[in-house]
């Protein structure tokens, strides 16, 4: 493990090292997070990046995930938490470079984004186009409660004629196709006034 204490040399540190996942703070002096995750994605690192920060607006939230960030914790936070986020990043990653396509497995699924294929006990599952769709989003964003307008807008697009329950009915489909207790799911679990979180 490295810790650099500013922008610049995290960067140089982040190239030189390879790391396997990278925790950065959007606080830092000589150039600010966002920059130093613009400058890794644009020279081609593909590690994981979790982004700590005590912006908790969701334009900032949305901005780090358009840059490249793949998880997002807002200050303060839980030790556990950040642990749980931290494994969950690299288990992906991991079935990431394992797997080629495969971006995520969790339980007997194994999804591969690139042939949009979702096998259960090595058994082909299959799911509409949204129902994929909706399933990627859980996945880039393992162990975070993601709200039904943001889903509407991530998945959907915030069409007009979309209903709050589509979000309700396309979750039931997953479930009913991927989980093994649809009563009690284990991984696609509902977050009371919140939304929904996705638990690998």
């Amino acid at each position: 493990m490295e810790v650099a204490g500013d922008g610049p040399t995290g960067v140089a540190a982040a190239k030189r090292q390879r790391p396997d996942l990278v925790i950065l703070d959007l606080m830092l002096p000589g150039s600010d997070g966002f920059a130093v995750l613009s400058t890794l994605r644009r020279d081609g690192m593909d590690a994981p990046v979790l982004i700590l920060s005590a912006k908790s607006e969701e334009a900032d939230k949305v901005y780090g995930f358009g840059v490249g960030a793949d998880d997002f914790v807002t200050k303060p936070f839980g030790l556990s938490e950040l642990l749980a986020r931290v494994n969950a990043l690299l288990r992906r990653s991991t079935v990431a470079r394992q797997g080629g396509a495969a971006i995520c497995a969790f339980g007997d699924v194994a999804i591969n984004a690139d042939a949009r294929t979702v096998t259960k006990a090595g058994v082909p599952v299959q799911l509409t186009p949204k129902e994929f769709e909706l399933l990627l989003e859980f996945a880039r964003h393992p162990s975070t409660v993601l709200s039904r307008a943001r889903l509407l807008r991530d998945v959907w697009g915030h069409a007009p004629d979309i209903q709050t329950r589509t979000v309700d009915i396309h979750l039931g489909e997953l479930r009913r196709k991927l989980e093994g207790e649809v009563a009690e799911p284990r991984h696609f679990v509902t977050v009371w006034k919140a939304g929904y979180r996705f638990d690998p």
